[in-house]
Formats: structure tokens, sequence, C-alpha cells
């Protein structure tokens, strides 16, 4: 009698080399090869480009690399995930608001839940959760900035209700500041040659992403 071979257990994910990870998350924003279990995260560059004296920082090192190489990889101008990120948090990973919304972009259940986000007060998934989100919009609104940032703060859905930016005080003074901040000279996406461009996510509109603070 033939008995089956019995393996020891391997964690095979362990296994995979964090470039092949990397190129996961990649093809899965491309639309290319989507296996969700794979992309939590990105992968940092293990021998990263300088960040251009332009673009703000945090104070943080660490998170100003973060948001430098998600932003690039994701095809979002990281100087626009700033001016957001400062607008929603401050920079502060723990900070939360009475609606509900939590993390660094101030990402509400649903929505992080939408863009592969499992721990909002995780600084690497919290800012990829949520320049997908803002890339999304982006691409939703056919690249208009103001339309972004009020689908951002007030969900695309009162965007469309509206047909434009809500008349909600909150949501213009929102749109008002982070414009200024971010500037005219720049555009949040950036040229195809520097980074990806296609979000192919449909995910269903759910609440607002963002904060009513």
């Amino acid at each position: 009698m033939k008995f089956p071979l019995r393996l020891p257990r391997v964690h095979w994910l362990k296994l995979i080399p964090s470039t092949l990870l990397a190129l996961f998350i990649f093809t899965n924003l491309t639309g290319i090869f989507f296996i969700p279990a794979f992309a939590p995260s990105v992968a940092l560059s293990a021998q990263p480009d300088a960040i251009p004296a332009d673009i703000p920082t945090s104070g943080d090192e660490h998170l100003d690399r973060i948001i430098f190489e998600v932003g690039k990889q994701l095809g979002v101008d990281p100087r626009f995930i700033h001016a957001v990120i400062w607008q929603e948090s401050k920079y502060d990973p723990h900070a939360r608001s009475h609606a509900g919304a939590e993390g660094l972009m101030q990402l509400m259940p649903d929505t992080a839940k939408r863009f592969g986000c499992s721990d909002r007060e995780d600084e690497q998934a919290n800012v990829l959760a949520g320049t997908k989100y803002l890339g999304w919009l982006l691409k939703r609104f056919d690249g208009n900035v103001q339309l972004a940032l009020a689908g951002y703060n007030a969900g695309e859905g009162a965007v469309d209700k509206y047909n434009g930016i809500p008349p909600f005080d909150e949501t213009q003074n929102y749109v008002r500041v982070i414009s200024t901040r971010y500037g005219k000279s720049y555009h949040p996406v950036l040229p195809p040659e520097d980074a990806v461009r296609e979000f192919h996510l449909e995910p269903e509109q759910t609440e607002t992403a963002a904060a009513v603070q």
C-alpha cells in the first residue's frame, strides 16, 4: 500500500522576492495582472531616487519616502499627496474624525476596504489606499483637480449630484485650501514616462472617502 507523500508546511509567500511582489503590485494597478492578496503595499526602492528639493517634507524622512515612492509608482504627484495629507491630518497617522475617518489620509472604513487598506493607522497602507483613490478620482473627472478634491472630501456621488463642487462650506473650503497649497504650476497626474497612469479600478461608490471634520 502506497502512502501519499507528506511535505512540511511552508509559508510560500515568504519565498517570493520583494521585487516580484512589487511587480504584482505594479501590474495590479495597470489591470494586467491581479492577485489581491499580493498587493498590500508598495515596495520601497532598495536604491531610491533622491527626493526633489521642491517636494514638501512631513518632518519624517520615512514618511516622506513612502509618499514619494507611492506617488511615483501610482502616477500621482507627491506634492499633491502632501497637500492632501496636510489638510486631512497634519501628518498624524493616528488622527480620527468624529465621522469615523482615520489615518494620514483620513480614510472612511468602506473607502479603505474599497482600495485595499486593512489597517488605516499603517502609514504606508493608508497613503497607498488614499493615493489610489485620488488617482481614480482624477481619472474619473478627466484630470479636473478641483472635482477630484471635492470627490475626495464629499464623495464622488455628491459631485455627480451637483454637477460640480457641492455647495457645502467645508468642501468648498477644502478644495480652495488644498488647491492654493498645491499651486497652479503643477498637475497631480505625472507624465506617462514617469509613472503608471491607468487605474482600471471601478469599485462601487460608497460613503465619503475623507472625513467631514
